[in-house]
């Protein structure tokens, strides 16, 4: 049984290309080749603790993560996430790693998430980028952006100045994309003036509003990932020419979608699921003046797909 500590999986990131393994796995979800029950979480004062876990069926391995966000960790010098995964084998049930990845795996495995869907779902033509947060997620976001637009004009909307200003300063990095990047403290301008928006925040109350809606816009919202999160309007949502979940099932009871369900602003049988627009499935942008919509609430496949791959890759290093 190997342990594989954090500074380890960075490195063997480095390595491996994640997006069609990503892909791939939420193909396989979607055309019920996955086993992924339903999602296990801890609500507590100070913070959320997720579980998911699952298999897929052609694969040798299945994998437990749990991930927490502890959004008053600054206050005592610690970063907001934490976890790790568990990968056993499919056969005997032996547990075959343990990845100490404290969050990063899921920090990873989602921004990776949002990349594949903008790559399916944004306008060819992508004049600026709108980030809507200031934190990893939102970094990470962008970072994996960089792969799948030839955009580099990038308005970011915070909180706090102070907050936008190190998001500033992260990217003025060498070993970072190269992004124009301005900030705003007004969440409207981000509507206003994009046309590929990135939500990555833990919002109790919409942020985004359906008044503010440019024709050809692709919004991608990670952060609602609890049922009491919400980022958009759910109107928005109902505007919307296309909206996509990543796990329709989960997305009934999480999620962007399940506020729009609960109000009636969308239909169950409008949705389609991102598996089924990778594959071909299901219909993915046709026009570029069509409004599009992904809900992100995280699956378990893409866990699956990134813990499985970084534990073949470390064998093999050391074969």
């Amino acid at each position: 049984m190997r342990i594989i500590q954090l500074n380890e999986i960075e490195s063997l990131l480095t390595e491996i290309d994640l997006m069609p393994a990503i892909e791939s796995g939420f193909v396989s979800y979607s055309e019920g080749q996955a086993v992924v029950p339903p999602v296990g979480e801890l609500l507590l004062d100070r913070g959320e603790v997720h579980i998911k876990y699952g298999f897929i069926e052609s694969q040798p391995y299945y994998v437990v993560k749990i991930a927490s966000g502890f959004y008053g960790n600054a206050e005592f010098g610690l970063p907001t996430g934490s976890g790790l995964m568990l990968l056993f084998c499919q056969k005997t049930g032996q547990l075959k790693c343990i990845l100490l990845d404290e969050g990063h795996l899921t920090d990873v495995r989602t921004a990776i998430a949002g990349a594949i869907a903008a790559k399916h779902l944004a306008p060819t033509n992508v004049f600026r980028i709108g980030i809507v947060g200031t934190g990893i997620q939102a970094r990470a976001q962008l970072q994996y952006l960089e792969g799948i637009t030839n955009c580099r004009d990038v308005l970011v909307w915070g909180r706090s100045q102070d907050k936008l200003a190190d998001y500033v300063k992260y990217f003025s990095n060498d070993n970072l994309p190269s992004f124009q990047i301005e900030t705003t403290l007004e969440i409207a301008d981000i509507q206003n003036q994009c046309n590929l928006i990135v939500t990555t925040t833990p919002s109790k109350q919409p942020l985004l509003t359906a008044d503010h809606l440019l024709s050809g816009t692709h919004i991608t919202a990670v952060g609602s990932d609890i049922p009491d999160k919400q980022e958009l309007d759910s109107k928005i949502l109902g505007k919307s020419d296309l909206v996509c979940a990543d796990s329709i099932s989960q997305c009934q009871v999480r999620g962007e979608i399940s506020h729009a369900l609960r109000n009636q602003d969308i239909e169950l049988d409008e949705l389609v699921e991102l598996g089924n627009v990778i594959s071909g499935q299901a219909q993915s942008r046709t026009t570029e003046d069509q409004v599009t919509i992904a809900d992100l609430t995280g699956v378990a496949v893409q866990d699956i797909q990134i813990a499985s791959a970084v534990f073949e890759s470390a064998e093999r290093l050391n074969s």
